[in-house]
């Protein structure tokens, strides 16, 4: 008789960890948590979004790009369309993934000034950017230009969070759309939309977990498995007997004009 555990047998904590710690996790493609995480996308549809503004944009930038997926979603771009990042792994990706599009992909490191004449770009984009440097963004718009961007919104994913870190309330009053409002405001640009969800997102298994804070490292800052190892093993647990991890992920929306 076969020693070889069943082909369905449950994967252990020491599996699942050790392959979600072996995983890339350069550009901002979340494909590998495919079957293994979900979570509940915003109902105004930001790539759409996007993509029609862009098509109709003569001057575009897109800020904080990643690896460029979202930028590349876009059935057609402008003349001309600038992006920029500032994490060198994801700058490669970026590149081969829009050069071939026409776009040039800036190095950037993601602080003011943007390296960009006054007024250059009508439209300016960004998903989930780290933070929203306002009146750069103002300079660079020309006037009667549009900025677009689909933000994480205040505490998101902080279950999760949470359970590594213990209680952040301070953290969890940051990255107020309406505090994006004002921002806004105060840099001369007019906002005419704002919108913010609350989404449902699941971990499936420990090594998911990993994984997402592999990628998103501002979650949890400096996590390494080996640092959180006591916590993970709990976590694993915790899922095998009571099911998935639940996680409130939150978005909003802000769209902004620069008067004429």
């Amino acid at each position: 008789m076969s020693s070889a555990p069943p082909r369905n047998a449950p994967r252990t904590f020491e599996e699942l960890v050790a392959e979600a710690a072996a995983a890339s996790v350069e550009g901002w493609d979340f494909s590998w948590l495919d079957g293994r995480a979900t979570e509940q996308r915003p109902s105004w549809g930001y790539a759409r979004m996007m993509a029609d503004r862009m098509g109709r944009a003569s001057a575009a930038l897109d800020i904080q790009t990643g690896g460029g997926e979202v930028l590349a979603s876009a059935p057609e771009l402008p003349p001309l369309t600038v992006a920029t990042e500032g994490w060198p792994p994801n700058i490669a990706k970026a590149t081969a993934l829009l050069h071939p599009r026409g776009v040039a992909v800036v190095a950037d490191a993601d602080e003011p000034p943007l390296p960009f004449a006054d007024a250059a770009f009508d439209l300016v984009v960004s998903r989930h950017p780290v933070q929203a440097y306002w009146p750069e963004i103002a300079r660079v718009l020309a006037p009667g230009g549009t900025y677009l961007s689909q933000e994480v919104g205040p505490a998101s994913v902080f279950e999760l969070v949470e359970y590594f870190l213990g209680p952040q309330p301070e953290a969890r009053r940051g990255r107020d759309p309406e505090r994006a409002r004002a921002a806004a405001q105060a840099a001369g640009l007019e906002v005419v939309d704002l919108r913010t969800e609350s989404l449902r997102t699941e971990f499936f298994d420990v090594g998911a977990v990993v994984y997402f804070l592999r990628k998103v490292v501002w979650m949890v800052p400096g996590f390494t498995v080996e640092a959180h190892l006591s916590r993970l093993r709990s976590l694993h647990e915790q899922i095998v007997s009571e099911g998935p991890f639940v996680a409130t992920t939150t978005r909003f929306l802000i769209e902004a004009r620069k008067p004429e």
